[in-house]
């Protein structure tokens, strides 16, 4: 590549959630640089970690946003490239597919903008909308709830050797983890499609990255919602709500008469922010399983945490196997 040409404008869209009359839908424009998932090579694992969080965004930029009916909306990029379209809009249930999924179109609407624009200016997007006979719906953790990360690891030299230095293709899930989720997603009769919500602290640039790894690895689709980089290292008050915290509360307004099932794990903040969403939204949790991580410190902490909790079943289990048969045995699954 030539240092004097640009490189092409891409836009990555977020798998977002939405209700037959809420559209909100977020994403990111950016340069793209040729970041391929598929190479395995050190060098470019490397690489692709740099260019994960060397971005170069497209900043106030104008972009468009076209449904299936031909129903525009107009939105702006911030500082950071991101954009984010929250907008009132009737009738959205009637465009959805059998599994609740909102196809549509993102393109860039700035007539000054003369630069290389790929996939001839159309990026496909999704929202989901959850269908109104879903059972439940499902809110998981990503880090060492359905991949090993490592956040316990002294220093989190694991989180970062497992980032940089490992394939998402070669992560490999907790075992049984997607059979689990794919039996939550069918339901108790086995033929639903109840929405599922993947909510984690890794930032908005790991993106790609787990979409893949949970593509890969035949999780259900749903939609994944991370945070700001730059918010990563922002001075937090005691009054501050983690915003993956945010995130859950916000689903649960979004549909306040679907219940939810909340998986995490025992390694961070997942006990108490999953138990502070117990208290807050009583009646709404149906169960909530915690996997257990490799510290006997934390172990004993959570379990002292749990001796409080007896109207909402919160599990610490050690396998997707155990979920599975407490899921089972109280109805959620078939």
């Amino acid at each position: 590549m030539s240092w004097f040409k640009k490189d092409p404008l891409q836009i990555i869209s977020f798998l977002s959630y939405g209700t037959s009359s809420h559209f909100y839908h977020r994403g990111r424009a950016l340069e793209d640089e040729t970041i391929d998932l598929d190479q395995k090579s050190l060098l470019n694992l490397i690489l692709n970690t740099w260019k994960r969080f060397e971005t170069d965004e497209i900043k106030h930029t104008k972009l468009k946003i076209t449904l299936p009916n031909n129903r525009v909306f107009y939105t702006k990029t911030d500082k950071d490239g991101y954009y984010k379209v929250d907008e009132t809009v009737s009738d959205l249930d009637s465009l959805i597919n059998d599994e609740g999924w909102l196809n549509f179109e993102v393109s860039y609407d700035e007539a000054t903008l003369k630069r290389t624009i790929q996939n001839q200016n159309r990026f496909p997007a999704e929202l989901l909308i959850p269908k109104q006979d879903c059972d439940f719906g499902v809110m998981s953790d990503i880090d060492d709830t359905i991949l090993h990360t490592g956040v316990v690891s002294v220093l989190k030299w694991r989180v970062l050797y497992n980032t940089v230095f490992k394939h998402a293709q070669n992560r490999i899930p907790l075992e049984g983890a997607a059979e689990f989720y794919h039996l939550l997603h069918k339901g108790p009769t086995g033929n639903k499609a109840n929405p599922i919500f993947y909510v984690s602290h890794s930032p908005w640039n790991l993106y790609r990255y787990l979409e893949f790894f949970l593509r890969t690895n035949n999780f259900p689709k749903g939609p994944i919602l991370l945070r700001s980089f730059r918010n990563m290292f922002k001075k937090k008050t005691a009054d501050t709500k983690p915003q993956k915290q945010l995130e859950i509360e916000n689903i649960l307004k979004t549909y306040p008469h679907l219940p939810f099932v909340l998986i995490g794990d025992s390694g961070e903040h997942d006990p108490d922010i999953y138990l502070e969403i117990v208290n807050t939204f009583p009646n709404r949790i149906k169960a909530v399983y915690l996997r257990s991580v490799d510290d006997k410190k934390k172990i004993n902490r959570v379990n002292g945490l749990l001796k409080a909790y007896k109207h909402t079943p919160v599990l610490l289990v050690n396998t997707s196997k155990d979920a599975i048969i407490h899921a089972k045995e109280n109805g959620l699954i078939k």
